[in-house]
């Protein structure tokens, strides 16, 4: 008897079920789910849920599709930075708060700024590892674009650290991803890191 490869592909989840799931979550904290005060929560957490892993069913590539080379023969560095930015990890499903920093060195075409930011929003509304989030990012524009160099830097607080087990508060995590140009030629990275006011040469 052959058997069958099994599929990739989830069964979709209702959103009575996703409710359903809250209530559970509810009584397993010890409260009640019924009571007035929690009532509605399941509703609106499944709600929240939605929104916060939008980015799921949103294509990053599309948004850098439209580009313009009517540019007067700019090729020089393009830097858009402290993109603000909400997202949650894929272990405790608790938020990282933080920003992003995008630059890259356009061969002959630039993309509208607006759109490196929704690039980065929507890898935000997925479960994320920050190092995940900070390669999707430079890999997405340097593949749709095909610049010079990419440059991402992420800097983000984790409140899995800063609300439960060690619980160090005040403390951010910084990480970056260099193509092409940036990753190969010191003073391409350095002008990048001085654009978003990080000095590789500062030293406290």
């Amino acid at each position: 008897m052959k058997k069958k490869t099994p599929s990739n592909k989830l069964a979709p989840v209702t959103q009575t079920q996703a409710e359903d799931a809250v209530r559970v979550l509810l009584r397993w904290t010890g409260d009640d789910p019924m009571r007035e005060g929690l009532i509605d929560t399941p509703k609106r957490v499944a709600n929240a849920w939605k929104d916060w892993c939008s980015g799921y069913a949103e294509d990053p590539s599309e948004e850098l599709r439209r580009t313009f080379e009517e540019v007067a023969g700019y090729d020089e560095m393009v830097v858009l930075r402290d993109i603000e930015f909400s997202s949650h990890c894929e272990h405790h499903m608790a938020p990282i708060i933080g920003r992003a920093h995008v630059g890259y060195l356009p061969t002959n075409r630039v993309v509208g700024i607006s759109k490196l930011a929704r690039v980065v929003e929507i890898y935000a509304r997925r479960l994320q590892v920050q190092e995940k989030m900070t390669s999707q990012i430079a890999h997405c524009i340097n593949m749709v674009l095909k610049p010079r160099g990419v440059g991402v830097v992420i800097d983000a607080s984790h409140e899995c650290m800063t609300t439960r087990g060690v619980n160090k508060t005040g403390v951010s995590m910084i990480s970056s991803q260099m193509l092409g140009t940036f990753r190969t030629d010191a003073r391409t990275r350095s002008e990048f890191l001085r654009f978003i006011d990080i000095d590789p040469g500062r030293r406290k």
